[in-house]
């Protein structure tokens, strides 16, 4: 299962719906595997694996915006979910709590294997606007290629 978290309309936070759709758009993915713009609403998701043993998935791959103290706009890279800072596990953005917590459940409780694919943001407006700047426009082909690299390790 990938799912590809953030906001269309603010900026650089659209980064995890613009993978998903370029996922869609350009590779072909393998039987069995889903990819799914959960917009904001992806604790919804993992609520239900945690509570839902038939429809669990082996792996979940999770794509989204982030700004992390020493990366540079555009890149992309693999974390996992106890290498967030603790300063974002208590972030309350839509899609970032308690989401973190729920992924250590995931792993801990259930075996599903969790990998965050993360893009370092440039710039996250205040008010609407849509559109990612030039630098996540570039990472999210590269996003993709980390999400048909991990997709060929489990085959």
């Amino acid at each position: 299962m990938i799912f590809g978290c953030g906001n269309e309309i603010m900026g650089d936070d659209g980064f995890g719906p613009a993978v998903i759709a370029e996922l869609h758009n350009k590779h072909t993915l393998p039987d069995g595997v889903q990819a799914v713009d959960a917009g904001t609403q992806v604790r919804e998701y993992l609520f239900d694996y945690v509570l839902s043993e038939e429809e669990r998935p082996e792996s979940i791959i999770i794509i989204d915006a982030v700004d992390f103290e020493g990366k540079t706009p555009g890149d992309v890279f693999r974390i996992h979910p106890i290498d967030i800072p603790p300063k974002k596990i208590h972030d309350f953005s839509l899609h970032q709590f308690p989401t973190v917590n729920l992924l250590h459940e995931l792993e801990q409780h259930t075996g599903i294997r969790v990998v965050i694919i993360a893009g370092q943001v440039q710039y996250i407006p205040e008010e609407i606007a849509p559109g990612l700047t030039p630098a996540m426009s570039a990472a999210v082909p590269v996003a993709c290629e980390h999400i048909i690299h991990i997709l060929s390790e489990q085959k």
